[in-house]
């Protein structure tokens, strides 16, 4: 059986000691794992809850989880290389030798314009970080699940206990084995299965048989389908009420599993290989071009020897693109996999501790152990207010926000606040721009002839405008003589050329007919022949 490293704090002091079934021991391995157990994540949340002068300034005096403690074995590679071929330059070579260095060292300084730094670093860290915080938003917590277990799950006997206890510690299980699985700090501490055992995560039965289940794959899920099974039996037996009930458990244990079936995807698929080398490639060769390409050159010609720049032997611009693109690189180093040893890394092993004690205590001792419900403070009276402290005071001075709008100034007048109703009889209103397009003349660059050959029906609808069958937008404009007769005689043309299509004819829209209403008829003047009854009248007459 394996031994444990179990803490026990006093005060600011942790004693550890190692216990198990073969006695207790101390070794020097056992304590450098305790300590890096005992590392936890950086945060620094209070000390940038206010925005101060120089805030931020603070934080760069901090060595844990700092930059400074990632970059700075490849800091000083770099510093030692630039230094060691400056010092070869300007001591070692010879004039002919300085002067092939030059135009090595020119080439190098502009090929470094030729890498695209920013943008190859900006997108791989963008993708880096995102899926960073997507990896901690899969890890399952129980939370949800040990409330619906509280909650449906009924029995205050010892079998009652037992069922529920035996559900969130399947869940708890099930969490464990894929933490495992992708985690070197929950690894260390349970490398086997005897250790879960010991740790009372399961029993020496269902490790027997956990075991004989063969599979080639991870078996992180078998204890959801053990949990299942025991949800299914508690409702046969009565214990989970009604199948509403029991459908609430298992939909908020396929959330659980899901994360942690994601939680495996997310170890299993990496970023591409090739994504990864190709930011690596960039970074390296583009400071491999500084280091030679960043040195002090001495001029080719005497001549330029007051135009040559001021020699510093350490450049400090140089030094400071280093910090911030092999810091870059470096930061999305150790975020890719949040599961390692890193200062900044999970704490996967405070979270199974927390996920245990805080799970267990919800299903068993805080199960119908409700306190006394009576009236409230509030009881008589209408609106709520919680006191406030002195400290806070001043911010009941403070109006409550009630939109952006609230405090908006309208006008005036009275007539802009007078209520109208929209009816279909009224004019319809263009914008300005809407009317210079509608009343436009058409453009020259244009031909109607091609229009016409596409759709003949444009040359009826010219007529049509032109005879008065559509209402102009602007009717006080009048039409333009010279643009009405220039579409006549495009149509003249286009209609001696191509032979009109038999049976086309021009379907006016009905509701244009109905907008012209009824059209006055011109009164029919008839002449008829004379008869020789009226001759005769006429002839008396004269």
């Amino acid at each position: 059986m394996g031994r444990y490293l179990k803490g026990e704090r006093k005060g600011s002091v942790a004693a550890w000691t190692l216990v198990g079934q073969k006695g207790t021991g101390w070794t020097p391995g056992a304590a450098q794992s305790g300590r890096r157990q005992a590392a936890m994540t950086v945060s620094y949340t209070l000390k940038v809850a206010n925005a101060q002068f120089g805030g931020f300034s603070k934080l760069l005096f901090r060595w844990k989880g700092s930059i400074y403690k990632l970059l700075y074995k490849e800091f000083l590679v770099f510093v030692m290389l630039y230094a060691m071929l400056s010092i070869t330059y300007r001591r070692l070579l010879t004039e002919e030798q300085k002067r092939v260095y030059v135009k090595v060292a020119q080439y190098c300084n502009r090929s470094t314009d030729l890498i695209p730094m920013s943008f190859v670093l900006g997108f791989y860290v963008t993708l880096i970080v995102n899926r960073w915080w997507a990896q901690y938003t899969s890890i399952p917590l129980p939370d949800q699940l040990m409330c619906v277990i509280s909650s449906t799950v009924h029995g205050k006997d010892e079998k009652g206990r037992i069922l529920r206890r035996s559900l969130i510690r399947y869940a708890n299980l099930s969490s464990v084995l894929i933490l495992r699985s992708v985690s070197t700090r929950v690894l260390k501490r349970f490398p086997t299965m005897d250790h879960l055992v010991e740790a009372g995560f399961m029993t020496q039965e269902e490790r027997k048989k956990f075991e004989s289940l063969h599979s080639d794959f991870n078996k992180y899920w078998i204890p959801c389908v053990w949990f299942t099974n025991l949800a299914a039996q508690a409702r046969r037996d009565g214990r989970v009420r009604d199948d509403v009930a029991l459908r609430l458990l298992i939909d908020e244990l396929n959330l659980y599993r899901a994360k942690c079936s994601m939680l495996f995807h997310y170890d299993w698929i990496s970023i591409p290989l090739v994504y990864t080398q190709v930011v690596t490639i960039a970074v390296y060769s583009f400071f491999a071009f500084c280091v030679i390409g960043r040195q002090f050159l001495e001029p080719l010609d005497p001549e330029q020897d007051q135009d040559r720049d001021l020699d510093l032997y350490v450049p400090l611009t140089t030094l400071l693109q280093f910090f911030f693109y092999a810091g870059w690189l470096k930061v999305a180093e150790q975020i890719i996999n949040p599961f390692g040893e890193d200062d900044d890394d999970f704490e996967t092993n405070k979270l199974i501790d927390r996920n245990l004690q805080v799970s267990l205590l919800s299903v068993d001792d805080m199960y119908q152990n409700l306190p006394l419900t009576g009236k409230d403070k509030y009881w008589n009276e209408s609106t709520a207010q919680p006191p406030y402290t002195i400290a806070t005071a001043a911010e009941t001075l403070k109006p409550s926000f009630l939109g952006s709008t609230f405090d908006m100034r309208m006008s005036d007048d009275p007539e802009q606040s007078q209520q109208v109703e929209a009816s279909p009889s009224l004019p319809r209103m263009h914008t300005p721009l809407l009317n210079r397009f509608l009343t436009a003349a058409a453009s020259p660059a244009v031909s109607l002839k091609n229009f016409g050959r596409s759709n003949r029906a444009h040359h009826h609808l010219l007529r049509l405008r032109g005879e008065g069958g559509f209402p102009s937008p602007n009717p006080r404009r009048g039409e333009d003589p010279e643009l009405v007769g220039r579409i006549e005689e495009e149509e003249t043309e286009d209609e001696a050329s191509e032979p009109p299509t038999p049976g086309t004819r021009l379907k006016v829209p009905s509701r244009l007919e109905a907008s012209q209403g009824p059209r006055k008829e011109n009164p029919q003047i008839r002449v008829r022949q004379p008869s020789d009854e009226s001759i005769d009248i006429d002839q008396s007459a004269a």
